[in-house]
């Protein structure tokens, strides 16, 4: 762990990790979103950071600028932020930060060592990607794992995915190498507003985080939020005739199987489609 600062040294009952990054994996910011608003109401405690000096590239991404109290120069670095507490007696630990773009497998060692200082038996990361599905309607959260148990056990499936991956499917074989249990759990976002953060995936990842973690979940921001996001996406779709045109077939296709959620594969392979037809 030598890319690791100890803030604290917690003593923990069978903690899980809870992990996501910002970037690729991170569609409409709803990953970063959910997993940071776990942090601010299950575990705020902060538990340590990760150096960034080894992992990024600063002509890719820069760090900012700013002026504290209107006088003192502070740089902000892209950084790792792991926090720590407990929520309905499950003890959580949380991981959030900007993909790295340097020695991914260096990065991860760090973060499975961390896993075992503190004797963490699950690591759930979150991500989200782009898909044809309609601002409207209930977000499908999509759960996939490699070890047929937990699939079983968690009512998750086996990702047959193949092709360029981040971050989280790189954390996750690792885990699988390492003998640690894991799971992914993936939200899809309207890809025609590919640029607008989504509380409404943000809520549904955690949501469906809860019911894994077994613990309730209050999440009245988010909801409030996902009012506020469904209303602007109408507003901005009911202006242009063709968005409302193509929005209106989503639902349709929503509403002939609502029940039925696409897998990973199936999510990449409409994405593909929709960009090439762009």
């Amino acid at each position: 762990m030598e890319h690791v600062e100890w803030l604290a040294q917690p003593e923990l009952q069978d903690p899980i990790l809870v992990a996501a990054f910002e970037g690729w994996n991170d569609a409409g910011d709803a990953a970063s979103t959910a997993v940071r608003w776990m942090r601010d109401h299950w575990a705020p405690q902060p538990l340590a950071t990760i150096d960034c000096e080894e992992f990024f590239d600063f002509t890719a991404t820069r760090p900012n600028v700013r002026l504290e109290d209107g006088v003192t120069r502070r740089i902000d670095w892209p950084h790792f932020e792991l926090t720590y507490g407990s929520t309905s007696g499950r003890d959580i630990v949380t991981l959030v930060g900007t993909e790295p773009a340097l020695r991914w497998r260096t990065f991860c060692r760090q973060v499975l060592d961390i896993a075992e200082e503190l004797d963490v038996g699950f690591v759930l990361t979150l991500g989200a990607l782009l898909a044809e599905v309609p601002h409207t309607k209930p977000t499908n959260v999509i759960g996939t794992a490699t070890d047929p148990e937990l699939i079983e056990r968690l009512d998750l499936r086996r990702s047959g995915y193949e092709g360029p991956t981040g971050i989280v499917g790189v954390l996750q074989n690792a885990c699988h190498d390492a003998g640690l249990d894991s799971a992914s759990l993936w939200a899809p976002v309207p890809a025609y507003v590919p640029g607008a953060p989504s509380p409404k995936a943000a809520l549904a990842l955690v949501r469906r985080s809860a019911e894994l973690l077994d613990v309730p979940c209050d999440a009245t921001d988010l909801e409030i939020a996902s009012a506020a996001y469904e209303r602007q996406i109408t507003a901005v779709v009911e202006n242009d005739d063709d968005m409302t045109e193509y929005v209106e077939d989503l639902e349709q296709r929503w509403d002939e199987a609502p029940d039925v959620v696409p897998s990973v594969e199936d999510l990449v392979a409409e994405v593909e489609q929709f960009l090439r037809e762009q």
